[in-house]
């Protein structure tokens, strides 16, 4: 009995064409779909360990997080949630005998944040998986950790720029007090003065936030600083005399002295701003220092959208011929949201690195 077999050949030229869809794996060239295997061919062990090095290398690059207050976001609500703040009331007054005096309104406030979706992945060659000296899927892991550090670190500290609550840093020249700049473009940078963070104005943000009565952290408040800013601070007097003979314990990642009741943080990736909203005098960046009390502003902890990896190696995804697997992550998240405006102070300075630093 004579058996035929008939080939398509198209179906063969396009099965390297993948889409990826909301329901199958799509073929962009025949429209012919595939069912997700809904499977992960790595080991269980395997999987756990590269989850783990995803999560630690993203957790040490992390330093606004670490002051949030998280609201939880239960599975199957919208991606939006309330934070409610109660109204404060007003001193009370003398009190007249037999006299009932007026009563205060008692309410409440809400403000609402809401959730988006990020990721990213890459692909890895068999071959490359196969050949290379090193581990590259560990190595790819690691990559995405700080990868994903940096992506949540600039959603937080960009939503926070908005605050209005600014402090512009005094110009100085030669530690004399030469003018109070009242926006970035009268920062100067130059021979005539340099709007720079000195102890002074951290004891004048300090000032400011114990006057609107801002409540500490740990007994401290916070500040997270680029290492240009870091740099100029330390060269002064008084960071100097300070730390002569003290060495804090760290409380908080990231942590390099405390000054004036504030403890420092240095994050490459604070503010560096240029543009025509923040460049200085002298057209070069300025920084952005934040300093924080406690429950300034707000992250969302969805459940079921905290950072995720997903690997699939070349068996599950690689295509006919098993030719790459991919690793990547995602994430759901409001960025930020300021919950007390009062309570996070935006300290804008230059730096000696202000004419060669880009914006980040």
């Amino acid at each position: 009995m004579e058996k035929h077999f008939v080939f398509d050949l198209q179906f063969f030229a396009d099965a390297g064409d993948l889409v990826n869809a909301t329901g199958s794996y799509v073929n962009a060239s025949t429209g012919e779909t595939t069912a997700f295997s809904g499977s992960n061919t790595l080991s269980p062990e395997m999987k756990d360990f590269y989850d783990t090095e995803l999560l630690e290398n993203a957790r040490v690059e992390q330093f606004y997080a670490q002051f949030a207050k998280r609201q939880p976001l239960p599975k199957n609500h919208k991606g939006t949630v309330e934070w409610r703040k109660w109204n404060s009331f007003a001193p009370a007054s003398q009190l007249s005998e037999g006299v009932i005096p007026t009563g205060q309104k008692f309410g409440v406030s809400d403000i609402t944040g809401s959730i988006s979706q990020y990721g990213t992945y890459t692909a890895i060659t068999d071959r490359l998986e196969l050949r290379a000296y090193d581990d590259v899927i560990l190595g790819a892991t690691e990559e995405m950790g700080a990868s994903a550090a940096e992506t949540q670190e600039k959603l937080i500290r960009d939503a926070l720029l908005v605050n209005t609550n600014v402090l512009y840093c005094d110009n100085i020249k030669d530690g004399e007090y030469v003018s109070t700049p009242t926006s970035c473009a009268t920062m100067l940078d130059s021979a005539a003065g340099r709007s720079v963070l000195t102890p002074a104005m951290v004891n004048k943000a300090v000032t400011i936030l114990k006057k609107n009565r801002v409540p500490r952290i740990n007994g401290r408040y916070y500040a997270v600083i680029h290492p240009s800013v870091a740099h100029d601070l330390r060269e002064c007097e008084g960071w100097l005399e300070a730390h002569r003979y003290a060495a804090p314990d760290e409380l908080f990642n990231g942590e390099i002295g405390e000054l004036h009741g504030v403890r420092f943080i240095e994050d490459v990736f604070a503010p560096v701003l240029g543009g025509a909203s923040y460049k200085n005098a002298q057209e070069g960046v300025t920084y952005a220092t934040y300093f924080f009390g406690k429950d300034s502003f707000g992250i969302i902890d969805p459940e079921g959208g905290a950072l995720e990896m997903i690997v699939h190696d070349k068996g599950e995804i690689g295509g006919p011929l098993n030719q790459f697997s991919t690793i990547g992550y995602k994430f759901e998240t409001n960025g930020a949201t300021i919950l007390y405006p009062e309570r996070l102070l935006r300290v804008m300075s230059c730096s000696s690195y202000s004419a060669s630093d880009p914006t980040n």
